[in-house]
């Protein structure tokens, strides 16, 4: 075990500890911007010690559950970030929707892109199972959909809110709908999301000592995170009032964050001929992300009484479109190259052009 993986989580439950005792701020002072460095530096080892220790798990357990650990516990991180910020004290009603929305951009089009191309010039063409890939992109789309853009089509509440009945309805039968494509993807079908011999579970080599060390330190981080995320959100408040960013930023930022380990190993899964893992890591955090992250955040809004806005604006729905539409037509033959991988990465420079430029 690299000494970071305990380490990091250590450290950060050292840092909420002293923060919390000595009323420590992140203003933009000096001594303000140096704390605000060291807890995105903690903060950033944090999330890969967890994502290391959900890595040591799932290769005991085997795909696609260990697939599934690595997308679940990043969920619970980005759906801490985007909690506490968005129900803090200066109420922030379309983060929600702009990090689900940035998170499908990312993965969707920067992400897939990243992974077919640098697949592509090492291997030429890879292969993959259609099958599977038909199956995130139905539930996929049919989540983006009722979450992002019905909310500025529905006729009880004006503008890109939903009324708390409609909000509570598309909550659980997005969670239903997640959890049959979970039965589907872990039981029913494993196959679809399986490529070569990654079906047989538990062909990891891991002893019960360090998979009981690696679970322990796994919600030691989860843990750590979720209690550093509010110093977090206020680092990320004060950066974008300080620069003059959009607020839309704010999504890019928390997404690029929780989805920072899940690029790393999904481009190296691309790059040792395992597109199929590449797209298992992609698709599922967005499923994850939206099918998960949006019901918790909803919860979170009735609770506290915020406001949540989901409805995407015309032009990032043209965007949504544009990549559902590339999507299918890139993974339907179930072979890629590289010119698929720099169609989708154009459309991710469009969409962070569009973030400062709309």
């Amino acid at each position: 075990m690299p000494r970071s993986a305990w380490i990091f989580p250590a450290l950060a439950v050292l840092l909420f500890a002293v923060s919390e005792i000595s009323g420590v701020t992140f203003t933009p002072t000096a001594s303000g911007l140096v704390i605000a460095a060291v807890l995105l530096v903690i903060l950033f080892g944090t999330v890969f010690a967890a994502v290391h220790h959900a890595e040591v798990i799932a290769e005991r357990i085997g795909e696609p559950f260990g697939t599934l650990l690595l997308t679940l516990a990043v969920t619970i991180i980005e759906v801490a970030l985007i909690a506490t910020i968005m129900l803090g004290d200066k109420a922030v009603p379309a983060l929600a929707r702009d990090t689900v929305f940035a998170v499908v951009m990312i993965v969707c089009n920067g992400l897939v892109g990243i992974c077919i191309l640098s697949g592509g010039l090492r291997y030429r063409e890879q292969e993959f199972r259609p099958a599977g890939v038909n199956i995130y992109l139905s539930v996929l789309i049919v989540f983006a959909t009722i979450t992002l853009v019905m909310p500025n089509y529905t006729l009880t509440t004006p503008g890109p809110l939903y009324s708390e009945l409609q909000l509570g309805f598309v909550s659980v039968v997005t969670i239903i709908l997640y959890a049959v494509f979970l039965y589907t993807q872990t039981i029913l079908h494993r196959d679809y999301f399986i490529v070569g011999e990654g079906a047989d579970g538990g062909e990891g080599h891991t002893s019960n000592r360090m998979l009981a060390l690696s679970v322990a330190l796994l919600l030691i981080s989860l843990l750590a995170v979720v209690l550093l995320s509010k110093k977090f959100s206020l680092v990320v408040v004060a950066g974008i009032a300080l620069v003059g960013a959009p607020e839309a930023l704010a999504g890019v930022l928390l997404a690029l964050l929780v989805l920072l380990p899940e690029r790393v190993a999904a481009i190296s899964a691309a790059r040792h001929n395992d597109l199929q893992k590449s797209i298992n890591l992609a698709l599922g955090s967005s499923l994850a992300t939206i099918g998960l992250t949006i019901p918790a955040v909803a919860v979170a809004a009735y609770i506290m009484d915020k406001p949540l806005e989901l409805g995407l604006s015309a032009q990032k729905m043209i965007l949504l479109g544009m990549t559902f539409l590339l999507s299918m037509l890139t993974f339907g033959t179930g072979r890629t190259n590289i010119l698929f991988g720099m169609i989708h990465i154009v459309v991710f420079a469009v969409y962070i052009f569009m973030v400062f430029v709309p």
